[in-house]
């Protein structure tokens, strides 16, 4: 499958999980991948094995929460491959978040929070459009989560603010022929989730939801690579649910 020969796509957080699934599958669809990473072990892993099976994929070890870091990440792709067509800005903290309050939460750890979770989605694209620009244009995908409608805690108001960035953005780089949307994955099956959430607790989700399972890495990848694709060119400024009708929004 050849639908993304000669893009670039540059993935955060993609040295595990959902992150990993849309390395491998643009990957597999001829796109050169570049894993973006703060934990050096797994992102080099996942870089690893797609060379190992012909693909063209480059590590670069990044803390999304730094100018610096962002901004060295940049160089090294444009340095490698010439420019950007894609970006995924998938990585924040969820598994083995706090379970607090806003009005108790440490406010040391809610700075860190919200500096990975929600500053560092619009650091990494300030960093990275030159290289789309270069290349005229592309499309961003921002991993949102049905918990920003859900209200409750630091992580849906992180979610919620990526939906609000998602919109400002597309607004703002249009004129670039960059297109800007979002997915909002529902309960999804992967370690992060398993860790993260009791199973009575899965199962009560799971329960009530008009499609009533978890979701797949694979149920989300589609729709990323949908949002990628030329697919979509006339679609901009869009959140997704990929929930199992768990959020219903007219």
């Amino acid at each position: 499958m050849t639908r993304f020969r000669d893009k670039v796509a540059v993935i955060t957080g993609a040295g595990q999980g959902i992150g990993e699934a849309y390395a491998l599958a643009l990957a597999e669809q001829g796109a050169g991948v570049v894993i973006a990473e703060i934990d050096k072990l797994a992102g080099q892993r996942v870089a690893n094995t797609l060379i190992k099976e012909g693909h063209d994929a480059l590590f670069v070890e990044t803390d999304i929460a730094s100018v610096e870091s962002c901004h060295a990440l940049a160089e090294a792709v444009t340095e490698r491959f010439g420019g950007v067509d894609f970006l995924v800005n998938n990585a924040a903290i969820f598994a083995g978040k706090r379970k607090d309050g806003l009005l108790t939460v440490d406010w040391a750890y809610y700075q860190r929070f919200m500096e990975v979770n929600m500053n560092g989605l619009l650091l990494v694209t300030r960093a990275i459009y030159p290289a789309m620009v270069s290349r005229g244009g592309g499309s961003i995908v921002n991993q949102s989560s049905t918990a920003a409608w859900a209200g409750g805690d630091f992580y849906s108001l992180s979610k919620a603010a990526t939906n609000a960035l998602t919109v400002s953005l597309a607004r703002e780089m249009g004129s670039m022929n960059i297109r800007v949307n979002a997915i909002a994955p529902g309960p999804t099956d992967t370690p992060a989730t398993r860790n993260s959430v009791s199973p009575e607790r899965l199962e009560q989700i799971v329960s009530q939801m008009p499609i009533a399972r978890l979701g797949t890495t694979n149920d989300v990848v589609e729709a990323c690579l949908f949002l990628l694709s030329d697919q979509s060119s006339w679609i901009t400024g869009q959140i997704i649910a990929i929930d199992g009708g768990s959020v219903v929004r007219f």
